[in-house]
């Protein structure tokens, strides 16, 4: 058993790869407490870290997996817009150009942490102001980092990617397989057929 401290249907939908049994809980932590410094990928394990952490009075004997995707590029962060014109300048400023997509996994367990990072580089076809508000228009953008979809047609933005898809997802398989180990879940032990 295993506690997702999140909403993402993105975290569910990958999860339920596996028949490992899991109860999604929202987490409930403010991100806006966490003040960017200057590091994209301590600001992200800082939010999945106090994301687990805020459940840890309910959940003492299960692991809770929290984790926390960023956009980093211009030598900024992109989180989710706030509104229809910040998710526009978003995807204008991030056109034909690469940005690193990190997503920091925690887990806690026994009064122990587990944590970890992943980046995937993306590189966007150059957009015009049409083409991004058609793409919002078509797609549920403002809980997503920086505006975008990877999964479905979401993808027709993207140009080229180097590294890992579910990581853009918001929850990279390879990272949550080795942390899970450390707290004695195996995700080969869960394999199920897919359809």
């Amino acid at each position: 058993m295993l506690i997702l401290a999140s909403k993402s249907p993105r975290r569910k939908e990958i999860l339920e790869f596996f028949s490992l049994k899991f109860k999604c809980v929202e987490s409930n932590f403010d991100e806006t407490k966490i003040k960017f410094v200057k590091d994209p990928k301590l600001y992200a394990l800082e939010i999945a870290l106090n994301k687990a952490k805020a459940l840890d009075g309910k959940y003492k004997d299960i692991p809770i997996l929290a984790a926390d995707t960023i956009v980093w590029a211009n030598k900024k962060v992109y989180t989710k817009p706030k509104n229809a014109k910040d998710a526009f300048k978003m995807l204008n400023e991030l056109s034909n150009t690469y940005h690193s997509v990190f997503t920091a996994i925690c887990i806690k367990y026994n009064e122990k942490i587990y944590q970890d990072i992943e980046e995937t580089k993306i590189l966007f076809h150059a957009l015009d102001e049409k083409q991004i508000k058609t793409y919002h228009n078509s797609f549920y953008y403002s809980d997503k980092a920086a505006g975008y979809a990877i999964q479905k047609a979401g993808s027709i933005i993207i140009k080229n990617m180097i590294g890992c898809y579910y990581n853009v997802m918001g929850l990279p398989i390879n990272t949550l397989k080795n942390l899970l180990l450390k707290v004695g879940i195996d995700l080969w032990d869960y394999l199920k057929p897919q359809a």
